[in-house]
């Protein structure tokens, strides 16, 4: 009899829970739009014109221990080779020796080198450098999203785009508790967002660079939903699974 009577007080404080958040997401649903630079459209988006499918993204900067394919045009020799960048920002490369990269685009890199093969006697030389590997330029994702860890700044990259990297965020994240960390001229700056906010457009997706940390908080109340329903009597469960669903966004 007294086991009935706690299975009883548990469904209620059970329904209780998923009532009230049920209202809490009813509250926080949230309109599509507010972005002052976002255009809301209610039929068919337009089509991207060429110079939206061809913009030029941001500049990728070599750092150390960066992965570097280098080719020389009519060079056998030359060409193919990967290099790896040291720690100190540097390259050794044939009839030019030690060639100091750290902070150079891949175009200054390729005009490095075929200075220094020009010096070397070699008649107009083209080369041509591409990224294989980064381990300098990567931003760190944490906390509670699908995949964690650290992906290649490559490019012009989002919050939201980082986020995708990391497969997205899980059945506990919190989205109006994420924070970007980053550290500028010696000195730390953190920033909070609300990413169901930035999902609907009510604010801009902001940039993130290399060496930013974005941390995705943890939602204790879905936590203790989930911790709830592991104790709940199989009795009330499909119950509490059915109101679980009603709540999820």
């Amino acid at each position: 009899m007294i086991f009935m009577i706690n299975a009883v007080n548990v469904a209620r404080l059970v329904v209780g829970v998923c009532l009230a958040a049920s209202l809490s997401a009813c509250a926080i649903s949230r309109p599509l739009g507010g972005d002052p630079a976002l255009k809301i459209i209610e039929s068919e988006l337009p089509k991207p014109e060429r110079v939206d499918l061809t913009a030029v993204t941001a500049e990728y900067y070599v750092g150390p221990f960066d992965r570097l394919s280098i080719d020389v045009f009519g060079i056998p020799v030359l060409s193919q080779r990967e290099v790896q960048v040291d720690s100190g920002g540097r390259i050794s490369f044939p009839l030019i020796g030690v060639l100091d990269i750290n902070g150079l685009t891949l175009a200054q890199v390729e005009a490095a080198i075929m200075r220094g093969l020009g010096e070397s006697h070699v008649r107009n030389p083209q080369v041509t450098v591409n990224l294989k590997e980064t381990i300098s330029r990567v931003i760190t994702v944490e906390g509670q999203v699908r995949k964690p860890g650290l992906y290649p700044a490559i490019g012009r990259m989002t919050l939201m785009s980082a986020i995708a990297k990391a497969e997205g965020t899980d059945e506990f994240s919190k989205l109006d508790d994420v924070v970007i960390f980053r550290t500028v001229a010696g000195q730390r700056y953190a920033a909070l967002y609300d990413l169901d906010a930035i999902r609907h457009g009510a604010y801009a997706d902001p940039q993130v660079f290399a060496s930013d940390v974005v941390m995705v908080g943890d939602s204790r109340a879905r936590r203790l939903f989930k911790d709830l329903l592991a104790i709940t009597p199989a009795l009330v469960t499909p119950l509490v699974i059915s109101i679980d669903r009603l709540t999820r966004p």
